[in-house]
């Protein structure tokens, strides 16, 4: 049995991983989601499995794997596997509602939000939020699923013409259009639910800010290393360990109104930042596989 599995989809954004890997001389296999599995079978794939499945991968496929991964990372989990990022990280990854509600019940702040799972509840969630606003899908990637709203005239023209974004699972929310202090965000990686590096994130458009490889070539993003405060990395690891997240990043902005930093997603693909010893001067997937050889060795 080989010591690690990698279920990914994306054809570009993990081969900085797979080289380091073969740097380390890890034995692991490459697999797709693709293809048919049996729930009968109970022998695993490899003793880890490391789950690289991004939520944008519905805007790649329209028979997208994230629904089909969830299932599939917990019977490998049930048939004894250490799931990296298991089916219940990758369930919260999934709903930006749950990971809103999340982030809240640690008493951290984030943008006024309704959820609705109807468009005809959205002009009435509106209303409580105020104006402007912002309609997102509950399911996201690279800024998609994503309008802004001044007055309520707009939201109810487009509710009526069918025009709102749409989720694949058909959750929506309703959130407050946030004044980002400085045009920045900033990106707090963990790895092993502790504070790995940060960056803050400027330009790409309204509300695309992917830092990876594949989204930044041409974006205009650009992307700077940071010391945030220390309530800053607190607060990321909170959230890390509430989510029992392995590896994650977590995205935070200030509010230029009133200064608050609000806490707004958390997404379980870290595939790092483009040109890592540009930007930070060292290359986290280093740090990345030394904590799956942990993994293996525990696993052993």
């Amino acid at each position: 049995m080989p010591d690690l599995a990698i279920l990914y989809e994306h054809p570009l954004w993990f081969e900085p991983l797979f080289a380091a890997l073969d740097r380390r001389g890890v034995d692991h296999v490459r697999l797709s989601p693709d293809g048919a599995w049996d729930p009968a079978d109970t022998t695993p794939p490899a003793r880890v499995v490391l789950n690289r499945i991004a939520m944008s991968s519905f805007l790649r496929e329209q028979e997208h794997p994230i629904f089909h991964a969830q299932a599939l990372l917990d019977h490998w989990r049930r048939a004894g596997a250490r799931v990296v990022n298991g089916a219940d990280v990758m369930a919260v990854d999934a709903s930006k509602a749950r990971q809103l509600s999340l982030i809240a019940g640690l008493g951290l702040a984030i943008p006024a939000t309704r959820v609705v799972h109807r468009a005809a509840d959205v002009p009435a969630a509106a209303a409580a939020i105020g104006f402007p606003l912002v309609v997102k899908a509950n399911i996201g990637g690279s800024g998609a699923g994503i309008s802004r709203f001044d007055n309520l005239a707009e939201l109810r023209y487009a509710a009526a013409a069918g025009e709102l974004p749409t989720s694949v699972d058909g959750v929506l929310l309703v959130q407050e259009y946030v004044p980002v202090r400085g045009g920045a965000i900033t990106r707090l990686e963990t790895l092993d639910r502790r504070f790995l590096y940060a960056i803050e994130v400027a330009g790409g458009g309204a509300f695309d800010l992917c830092p990876a490889d594949a989204c930044v070539e041409g974006s205009g993003i650009s992307m700077t290393a940071v010391a945030p405060a220390p309530a800053l990395v607190e607060a990321a690891e909170a959230i890390a360990r509430a989510m029992d997240l392995d590896v994650g990043g977590v995205e935070v902005m200030v509010d230029d109104r009133d200064g608050v930093a609000r806490f707004y997603d958390i997404n379980a693909l870290s595939n790092f930042v483009a040109r890592p010893l540009d930007v930070l001067g060292w290359d986290p997937h280093d740090r990345l596989v030394d904590y799956l050889i942990a993994r293996i060795e525990e696993a052993a």
